[in-house]
């Protein structure tokens, strides 16, 4: 794994390459008990879970406010903290047993973070979250059309919600397209062609505050999305 790690990571500090080994330890020993992750060989947990969370790296800027919605492992969350400590960064997960790992993570690593057991529904109307942050950050959690009631909600005004995708992007941009309407984003996609994969990000860029009827129930924006 370290040698994997400094081949693939070679720009990460010598320190955010110890992190990454422990935190690689801790999940494949906590992934025994609970499911984390079917992702566990290393080259793959180096390229598919740390370097994929990296994407979003270059366009978050220096000290932003962040937080992860539906992180459950801490993808892409933590591997950006990790290598980018300056970032203030929230995971926000609604699994007990997640919430738990990802509180050992934080406490052994030594990182600082701080992490909400709730659904992002619940903790998007809570005044000390909703419209707090600069980027919302989601990986493999919805359909775009689903992900940008859940994470616009957080971010302030001229923020910016960052959604990692795989190859569909444009079709799920298209179906998103009364969401954008409703939730008042524009969205920029940024196509990518990795060793392991296509990916893409989409930014969806917050033009006004969002109204109060979002996020909807919970369940709803899955259920019955925009």
């Amino acid at each position: 794994m370290k040698e994997l790690l400094e081949k693939y990571l070679p720009k990460l500090t010598p320190l955010a390459h110890e992190q990454l080994l422990k935190y690689y330890s801790l999940l494949i020993k906590a992934n025994e008990k609970i499911n984390l992750t079917r992702i566990t060989a290393p080259l793959d947990v180096v390229q598919k879970h740390f370097l994929d969370s990296l994407l979003a790296g270059p366009y978050i800027g220096e000290g932003a406010a962040c937080i992860d919605i539906g992180t459950g492992a801490g993808f892409p969350g933590i591997p950006l903290l990790i290598a980018r400590p300056d970032i203030r960064l929230t995971l926000l997960e609604s699994q007990a047993k997640r919430a738990e790992f990802l509180k050992e993570v934080v406490d052994t690593i030594g990182l600082r973070a701080t992490i909400l057991n709730f659904r992002a529904e619940e903790a998007a109307r809570m005044p000390s979250h909703r419209e707090q942050y600069d980027f919302a950050l989601s990986r493999a959690v919805a359909k775009l059309n689903t992900l940008l009631e859940l994470t616009l909600p957080f971010v302030k005004v001229f923020g910016c919600a960052i959604c990692y995708k795989g190859q569909a992007v444009k079709e799920e941009a298209q179906l998103a397209a009364k969401a954008c309407e409703k939730l008042f984003c524009t969205l920029a996609i940024k196509e990518m062609s990795l060793e392991y994969g296509e990916r893409s990000l989409v930014f969806a860029k917050k033009q006004a505050s969002t109204p109060a009827l979002y996020p909807r129930k919970p369940g709803e924006p899955v259920h019955k999305p925009l």
